[in-house]
Protein backbone atom coordinates (compact mmCIF):
# COMPACT_ATOMS: atom_id res chain seq x y z
CA UNK A 1 0.00 0.00 0.00
CA UNK A 2 1.47 3.51 -1.05
CA UNK A 3 -0.78 6.71 0.27
CA UNK A 4 -3.72 4.15 1.20
CA UNK A 5 -3.67 2.56 -2.53
CA UNK A 6 -2.53 -0.67 -3.78
CA UNK A 7 0.88 -0.33 -5.99
CA UNK A 8 -1.15 -0.58 -9.16
CA UNK A 9 -3.70 1.99 -8.09
CA UNK A 10 -0.38 4.31 -7.51
CA UNK A 11 1.13 3.00 -10.36
CA UNK A 12 -1.48 4.07 -12.90
CA UNK A 13 -2.19 7.38 -11.17
CA UNK A 14 1.73 8.11 -11.40
CA UNK A 15 1.15 7.46 -14.66
CA UNK A 16 -1.99 9.33 -16.15
CA UNK A 17 -0.31 12.18 -13.97
CA UNK A 18 2.66 12.10 -15.92
CA UNK A 19 0.89 12.13 -19.25
CA UNK A 20 -1.28 14.81 -18.41
CA UNK A 21 1.63 16.95 -17.54
CA UNK A 22 3.09 15.84 -20.68
CA UNK A 23 -0.03 16.55 -22.71
CA UNK A 24 -0.13 19.85 -20.87
CA UNK A 25 3.41 20.78 -21.35
CA UNK A 26 3.33 20.26 -25.19
CA UNK A 27 0.19 22.73 -25.92
CA UNK A 28 2.04 25.40 -23.06
CA UNK A 29 5.19 24.80 -25.53
CA UNK A 30 3.27 25.71 -28.27
CA UNK A 31 1.64 28.44 -26.96
CA UNK A 32 4.57 30.29 -25.95
CA UNK A 33 5.46 30.33 -29.29
CA UNK A 34 2.84 32.77 -29.86
CA UNK A 35 3.20 35.10 -26.53
CA UNK A 36 0.27 32.77 -24.65
CA UNK A 37 0.81 31.09 -21.22
CA UNK A 38 -2.66 29.43 -20.88
CA UNK A 39 -3.14 29.94 -17.06
CA UNK A 40 -5.72 27.01 -16.78
CA UNK A 41 -3.13 24.62 -18.77
CA UNK A 42 -0.05 26.11 -17.43
CA UNK A 43 -0.97 25.19 -13.68
CA UNK A 44 -2.10 21.63 -14.56
CA UNK A 45 1.26 20.77 -16.47
CA UNK A 46 3.40 22.79 -13.78
CA UNK A 47 0.84 20.96 -10.68
CA UNK A 48 0.62 17.81 -12.58
CA UNK A 49 4.86 18.05 -13.47
CA UNK A 50 5.77 17.80 -9.58
CA UNK A 51 3.12 15.51 -9.05
CA UNK A 52 4.80 13.36 -10.99
CA UNK A 53 8.48 13.88 -9.16
CA UNK A 54 7.32 13.92 -6.34
CA UNK A 55 5.03 10.51 -6.69
CA UNK A 56 8.19 8.88 -7.89
CA UNK A 57 9.60 8.92 -4.43
CA UNK A 58 6.63 6.78 -2.93
CA UNK A 59 7.64 3.55 -4.93
CA UNK A 60 9.20 0.93 -2.96
CA UNK A 61 12.93 -0.04 -3.45
CA UNK A 62 14.25 3.21 -4.71
CA UNK A 63 17.50 3.22 -4.76
CA UNK A 64 19.52 6.09 -6.14
CA UNK A 65 19.51 5.90 -9.95
CA UNK A 66 18.31 7.34 -13.09
CA UNK A 67 14.34 7.51 -11.82
CA UNK A 68 15.49 9.37 -8.91
CA UNK A 69 18.28 11.63 -10.00
CA UNK A 70 15.65 12.50 -12.88
CA UNK A 71 12.98 13.46 -9.73
CA UNK A 72 15.28 15.75 -7.87
CA UNK A 73 16.74 17.80 -10.71
CA UNK A 74 12.84 18.16 -11.79
CA UNK A 75 11.65 19.64 -8.68
CA UNK A 76 15.25 21.70 -8.43
CA UNK A 77 14.04 22.70 -12.56
CA UNK A 78 10.48 23.57 -11.53
CA UNK A 79 11.37 25.99 -8.41
CA UNK A 80 12.47 28.66 -9.95
CA UNK A 81 9.55 28.11 -13.08
CA UNK A 82 7.16 28.82 -10.25
CA UNK A 83 9.09 31.79 -9.29
CA UNK A 84 9.51 33.11 -12.75
CA UNK A 85 5.87 32.78 -13.60
CA UNK A 86 3.95 32.98 -10.04
CA UNK A 87 6.07 35.49 -8.24
CA UNK A 88 8.16 37.36 -11.22
CA UNK A 89 5.56 37.21 -13.41
CA UNK A 90 8.06 36.90 -16.28
CA UNK A 91 10.03 39.64 -16.50
CA UNK A 92 13.19 40.31 -17.38
CA UNK A 93 15.41 37.50 -17.55
CA UNK A 94 12.20 35.75 -15.30
CA UNK A 95 10.92 35.29 -18.85
CA UNK A 96 13.82 32.79 -20.53
CA UNK A 97 14.23 31.07 -17.05
CA UNK A 98 10.81 30.00 -17.01
CA UNK A 99 10.78 28.79 -21.10
CA UNK A 100 13.97 27.53 -20.39
CA UNK A 101 13.11 25.49 -17.03
CA UNK A 102 9.89 24.56 -17.72
CA UNK A 103 11.06 23.10 -21.09
CA UNK A 104 13.82 21.14 -19.54
CA UNK A 105 11.20 19.50 -16.67
CA UNK A 106 9.15 18.81 -19.55
CA UNK A 107 11.60 17.21 -21.40
CA UNK A 108 12.41 15.05 -18.63
CA UNK A 109 8.81 13.87 -18.17
CA UNK A 110 9.22 12.87 -21.62
CA UNK A 111 12.07 11.00 -21.76
CA UNK A 112 10.78 9.06 -18.74
CA UNK A 113 7.79 8.28 -20.79
CA UNK A 114 10.18 6.85 -23.73
CA UNK A 115 12.12 4.99 -21.27
CA UNK A 116 8.67 3.47 -19.93
CA UNK A 117 7.44 2.98 -23.46
CA UNK A 118 10.05 0.82 -24.40
CA UNK A 119 10.22 -0.94 -20.92
CA UNK A 120 6.33 -1.82 -21.21
CA UNK A 121 4.92 -1.46 -24.40
CA UNK A 122 4.44 -5.15 -26.14
CA UNK A 123 5.17 -3.61 -29.30
CA UNK A 124 8.18 -1.66 -28.79
CA UNK A 125 10.01 -3.68 -25.97
CA UNK A 126 11.19 -6.12 -28.93
CA UNK A 127 13.08 -3.59 -30.47
CA UNK A 128 15.09 -2.47 -28.03
CA UNK A 129 15.34 -4.95 -25.36
CA UNK A 130 18.42 -3.45 -23.73
CA UNK A 131 17.39 0.31 -24.59
CA UNK A 132 21.09 0.71 -26.32
CA UNK A 133 19.49 -0.23 -30.05
CA UNK A 134 19.11 2.03 -32.70
CA UNK A 135 15.10 2.80 -32.30
CA UNK A 136 15.57 3.42 -29.06
CA UNK A 137 18.38 5.94 -28.95
CA UNK A 138 16.04 7.46 -32.36
CA UNK A 139 13.17 7.75 -30.31
CA UNK A 140 15.26 9.94 -27.26
CA UNK A 141 16.91 12.29 -30.15
CA UNK A 142 13.56 13.20 -31.87
CA UNK A 143 12.33 14.05 -28.32
CA UNK A 144 15.39 16.19 -27.54
CA UNK A 145 15.23 17.72 -31.11
CA UNK A 146 11.10 18.40 -31.07
CA UNK A 147 11.23 20.20 -27.57
CA UNK A 148 14.67 21.93 -28.16
CA UNK A 149 13.65 23.59 -31.35
CA UNK A 150 10.57 24.37 -29.89
CA UNK A 151 11.98 26.13 -26.66
CA UNK A 152 14.40 27.98 -29.09
CA UNK A 153 11.97 29.17 -31.48
CA UNK A 154 9.63 30.03 -27.82
CA UNK A 155 12.68 31.94 -26.68
CA UNK A 156 13.13 34.21 -29.46
CA UNK A 157 9.13 34.76 -29.99
CA UNK A 158 7.79 34.81 -26.74
CA UNK A 159 6.76 38.32 -25.74
CA UNK A 160 4.59 38.36 -22.23
CA UNK A 161 1.25 40.46 -22.16
CA UNK A 162 3.26 42.64 -19.23
CA UNK A 163 6.97 43.51 -20.57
Amino acid sequence: MILGMSLSTFTTLHVVTSLIGIATGVVCLFALLSSQVPSGLTATFLLTTVATSVTGFFFPNLKIGPPVIFGVVSLLVLAPVLLALYRYRLAGPWRWIYIAGAAFALYLNSIVAVVQAFQKLAFLKPLAPTQSEPPFLVAQLVVLAIIAGLTVLALRSFRPASS
